[in-house]
């Protein structure tokens, strides 16, 4: 049964404090953009994906691939939490002989479909498998979340072009739109905006919503399965470090570990009772 709103914000919390932690414990970095798009992938594996954790390489799953690959942390976390497999496991982050490494690796544990961290092969990867659902009659959907930094690359618009062309209304891009990359502001990088309009003009389906709101997010993934022969975007406007005051819309934490006393402030203000 799908979650509420208020305990999907529940999950987060809880996602959040977990990802803290992994990144003091395996000493990883990326936590901002970790942090950034957990409310997103909360909601897609409690309230739309169609994934057993008990038959996590069943053919007819729907397929998620975190392409901003940095931030797998999160989807390890998500993964845990929904019994893929065991949460002791998480405490292996990121260390040797661990099985959690910090970029994911294929079927490193269940219900991971593909290596990412070298940016901008999430949605082509993510367009073979659509068309692959498409090919043999399946009823399963690809989503793949990007970075909005991730934008920068080629690869990304030449996908962008592909898929409208192949009628893919089985595919869904989610941009986690946090206006961050790892050198500076993403609009100072590269002109990004008007990125809704961008994807428009490519010929995809596009909303703008806000990407920590579970109201917005749960009633856009609500309208996804249109069969309208246009594949999917959503731009999430979201905020770096989000929910923990002093990680929020800091870049520094795009490279910091935190220390005790910050685990033991976010753990507050993420009011976690253990």
């Amino acid at each position: 049964m799908n979650k509420t709103e208020h305990e999907l914000l529940e999950v987060a919390r809880a996602i959040r404090y977990q990802v803290i932690l992994m990144s003091k414990q395996g000493h990883a970095p990326h936590l901002g953009s970790s942090l950034s798009c957990v409310d997103l992938i909360v909601a897609a594996y409690y309230a739309f994906l169609r994934i057993d954790p008990k038959r996590p390489s069943d053919s007819l799953r729907d397929r998620f691939i975190l392409s901003k690959g940095h931030a797998v942390s999160t989807l390890y976390a998500i993964l845990a939490h929904k019994q893929f497999f065991p949460i002791s496991h998480l405490n292996s982050f990121n260390r040797d002989g661990g099985n959690l490494p910090e970029h994911p690796t294929p079927r490193c544990v269940p219900g991971i479909e593909m290596a990412t961290g070298s940016l901008g092969h999430g949605l082509s990867v993510g367009i073979g498998m659509a068309l692959a659902a498409r090919i043999l009659a399946q009823p399963y959907r690809t989503m793949v979340l990007l970075s909005d930094g991730e934008c920068n690359e080629g690869s990304i618009w030449e996908a962008a072009l592909f898929a409208p062309a192949r009628k893919l209304d089985n595919l869904i891009a989610v941009i986690d739109f946090n206006k961050w990359q790892a050198t500076g502001r993403s609009q100072d990088v590269m002109m990004i905006s008007p990125l809704k309009d961008k994807w428009e003009s490519f010929g995809w389906e596009t909303y703008e919503i806000d990407g920590h709101n579970f109201k917005e997010i749960l009633s856009v993934y609500s309208k996804l399965e249109n069969a309208n022969g246009k594949p999917k975007a959503i731009i999430a406007h979201t905020i770096k470090g989000k929910g923990v005051s002093f990680m929020e819309d800091d870049n520094n934490w795009h490279y910091r570990i935190p220390t005790d006393e910050e685990i033991l402030k976010a753990k507050n203000e993420l009011r976690i009772c253990e």
